[in-house]
């Protein structure tokens, strides 16, 4: 069944390689193009290892999500668990701190847009293209969820067939000298510029909020879960993939990078992508790689918009947002839902006037905060979740976390972690100022607004009827 309008059911359009590749094109944005090169300078080539065991972690914590979604496809996936498995409490902070977090790391994206576009136009002010690719991305999230799909399939694709081409470049560089005059680079730029951690283990553990924050998106397949066709097999062999993938571009480009030049030099050289293919006689490398970041920031910014408005929509659907947010168009868009966050996202486009070269940094951590709450509560929520099942509903999972519980629990200390890191951190300590905030806000509102009693009263109603 499938309502319009004012109706509530949202299409089942998207196949496993649309959800694939809007988690990898979610994933694939600044934190690669631009966060992994000031990861780069505090770490060194030590940031490999950052990238490989907090990429460890997140393969538990979407193992966690997982579970979870194939029994329970649901729109605004992890709010719903935490609802159900927290308490009504958890689901809505969940749900707005989504939402909230997703509007931060847009309004990221579409500065970076601004950004790129002053290669080709230099005289335009950057704000006039934020703007524009915010109009853009939200006219392309009205399409019918199979469209929009399709178009964030080949918005991946195009950033993805960069990456995988830079490093098969670099490889033939390192390996056979290709663009070197045969004499080949070898990986030696890994250990003789200071050695393999050239600022120490303290280094690696200070680059760590960039490296999470490189990973936020990936459980953004939880979020589509309402809306694919055979839940069980897809989201699996998603979950799966998304994660080696993740992986081999994010430590597979950084090991191809730093092993042709040196950790330090990178970034103050332009882009090391640009530099690569410069190196084998590609003159128009800069527009070509420039055309690239550019689809990614966009593509990293539409799947936002598609986050925010579904969560917006799960929230309206528990009387915890208004419920205009609940209404879906013709085509089963949740509209108002997504023209909410990108009016929020307004916001970034005024910023392009007055943010200073903090903003990225400040940006980028407080999304991190958000990001690392959505993946303790997923851990936390898959670990009642496991706890409600008798012995025998245990055994019938077909999907399940390795080891658990504990490399649940392992992956809960080393998000608590990364939190205190920033709290160390000088530039990052923002994100534990302004994050607990803004959860406070909205606990505040949960009572003023007597949703707690709304829940307690619908609490009591369900167990009188189960009685």
């Amino acid at each position: 069944m499938q309502k319009t309008n004012s109706g509530t059911q949202l299409h089942r359009g998207l196949e496993e390689r649309h959800i694939t590749l809007m988690s990898l094109g979610a994933a694939i944005g600044v934190g690669l193009f631009l966060g992994s090169a000031s990861a780069i300078k505090l770490a060194g080539p030590g940031i490999l290892l950052g990238y490989a065991f907090s990429g460890l972690i997140m393969f538990f914590i979407m193992r966690a999500l997982g579970e979870m979604a194939i029994q329970k496809p649901v729109a605004g996936s992890f709010s719903k668990y935490a609802r159900d498995y927290l308490g009504p409490l958890a689901g809505y902070i969940t749900g707005w701190n989504y939402w909230f977090l997703w509007v931060v790391t847009c309004m990221a994206e579409i500065t970076a847009v601004g950004i790129y576009m002053e290669y080709w136009f230099p005289d335009v002010p950057r704000w006039i293209w934020a703007l524009a690719a915010l109009v853009v991305m939200t006219a392309v999230n009205f399409l019918a969820v199979k469209a929009y799909g399709e178009l964030e399939f080949w918005f991946a694709l195009i950033k993805i067939v960069t990456i995988v081409a830079m490093i098969i470049v670099g490889l033939g560089m390192i390996v056979f000298g290709i663009g070197n005059g045969g004499i080949a680079t070898g990986i030696h730029n890994l250990w003789n510029n200071g050695g393999f951690f050239p600022n120490g283990m303290h280094g690696v553990l200070m680059s760590l909020q960039m490296v999470m924050f490189a990973y936020l998106g990936i459980e953004m397949i939880g979020v589509t879960a309402g809306e694919v066709k055979n839940p069980e097999k897809s989201l699996s062999k998603a979950i799966d993939s998304v994660f080696w993938r993740i992986l081999i571009f994010y430590v597979g480009a950084l090991f191809v990078i730093m092993s042709i030049y040196p950790w330090e030099e990178i970034g103050t050289k332009g882009s090391p992508f640009v530099l690569t293919f410069e190196q084998i006689g590609i003159p128009a490398a800069a527009g070509i790689i420039n055309f690239v970041v550019l689809t990614a920031a966009l593509s990293s910014c539409n799947s936002g918009i598609f986050s925010t408005g579904r969560m917006l929509y799960n929230l309206a659907e528990h009387g915890e947002a208004s419920g205009n947010f609940g209404k879906l168009t013709r085509t089963g868009v949740p509209g108002a839902a997504v023209l909410a966050s990108a009016g929020a996202l307004l916001i970034g486009v005024i910023l392009n006037y007055i943010v200073p070269a903090k903003v990225f940094t400040w940006v980028t951590s407080i999304a991190t905060f958000g990001a690392i709450w959505t993946w303790g509560v997923i851990l936390l929520s898959q670990i009642r979740y496991r706890k409600s099942l008798n012995p025998e509903d245990q055994r019938q999972l077909k999907y399940i976390v390795p080891l658990f519980p504990v490399t649940s629990y392992i992956s809960l200390a080393f998000l608590a972690f990364v939190i205190g890191l920033m709290a160390y951190g000088e530039e990052t300590r923002i994100a534990v100022i302004v994050g607990p905030l803004w959860l406070g806000f909205l606990i505040i509102c949960y009572f003023l607004k007597g949703l707690h009693k709304r829940n307690n009263s619908q609490a009591m109603s369900g167990k009188k009827l189960a009685d």
